[in-house]
């Protein structure tokens, strides 16, 4: 099992209920293949360049452990969900 860190970054727009059940849906997926050590929401931050004519976003950030299955079935449902603006996975150096 490898560590790795997931950033997503949600449209500032989208339904606080529509974002937890999509965050639920991410935690599933870790789950299955994996452990979830951290989950930090950060709220809504200043975004550095704007995105879709967008200045801010929803920050969620995600520590976890699993194997690298998880991490493309967690990558493939981020590209595809509706209310995310950005994602981005690491692996984490040992």
């Amino acid at each position: 099992m490898r560590k790795y860190e997931a950033m997503i970054i949600f449209y500032p727009n989208f339904e606080e209920e529509k974002r937890v059940a999509l965050l639920e849906r991410f935690k599933g997926i870790i789950e299955t293949g994996g452990t979830i050590i951290t989950q930090d929401e950060w709220g809504m931050r200043k975004l550095a360049y704007l995105i879709d004519d967008l200045a801010e976003g929803y920050y969620v950030l995600i520590n976890f452990e699993s194997n690298p299955e998880v991490v493309k079935e967690f990558d493939r449902i981020a590209k595809i969900s509706e209310g995310i603006m950005r994602h981005m996975i690491v692996k984490e150096e040992e």
